[in-house]
């Protein structure tokens, strides 16, 4: 009979590392010395981004402040977006809603936020709300990782909290990568002009 060693998986700390790995090492140090023409910066007509109240070109412009953030349902094709609506997408509807639903942070949504119009603004909100997404995660047991999400996650309250976790680390993986991209392009912007420092 062959030898088995049984393995234990701490399936939280698994869920939590997956993220946070990818910020410490690769993500947040990409966003270092992001500047507010990059994070404005727009490389083609029709972005949406976040912009100064009543300038915007979208459909819908939501937010309780000074700026606001582009949107609308379903646009077809879809507009491509700034950095500045990147990050917000990131810090209000990825982690900060989500954060606020399940761990008890202060509670955010679109409509109401305050926009950032700065990147530095931004980013702090950014490790904000990253931070308290992730201590939750990292608190979660077992138990907790099982439960439904609840109404608060409409159309996946009854799927379990771990899926949930699974499609922000998804989330912030992609919009991180797009971000990052962004910068790379405003870095390379023209081969004429060789590469400018952002």
């Amino acid at each position: 009979m062959p030898y088995r060693i049984a393995v234990t998986i701490d399936w939280n700390e698994e869920l939590a590392e997956q993220l946070d790995w990818h910020w410490r090492a690769n993500l947040r140090p990409r966003l270092e010395g992001l500047t507010d023409a990059e994070y404005f910066w727009e490389p083609v007509p029709g972005m949406w981004s976040v912009r100064p109240r009543s300038t915007s070109l979208a459909p819908v412009p939501l937010g309780g402040g000074d700026y606001t953030y582009d949107w609308g349902w379903s646009p077809d094709p879809a507009p491509a977006t700034t950095i500045a609506w990147r990050l917000s997408h990131l810090i209000v509807g990825v982690f900060g809603r989500r954060a606020a639903a399940h761990f008890g942070a202060p509670p955010v949504d679109f409509e109401t936020y305050q926009y950032p119009g700065d990147a530095t603004t931004a980013l702090v909100r950014l490790d904000d709300v990253y931070n308290a997404w992730t201590d939750g995660v990292r608190k979660l047991d077992a138990a907790a990782l099982a439960r439904p999400c609840g109404s608060a996650e409409g159309a996946w309250a009854d799927s379990p909290l771990a899926t949930l976790v699974l499609h922000i680390n998804r989330e912030a993986l992609h919009h991180g990568a797009e971000i990052a991209l962004l910068r790379d392009l405003y870095r390379w912007e023209s081969q004429e002009q060789g590469p400018r420092q952002p």
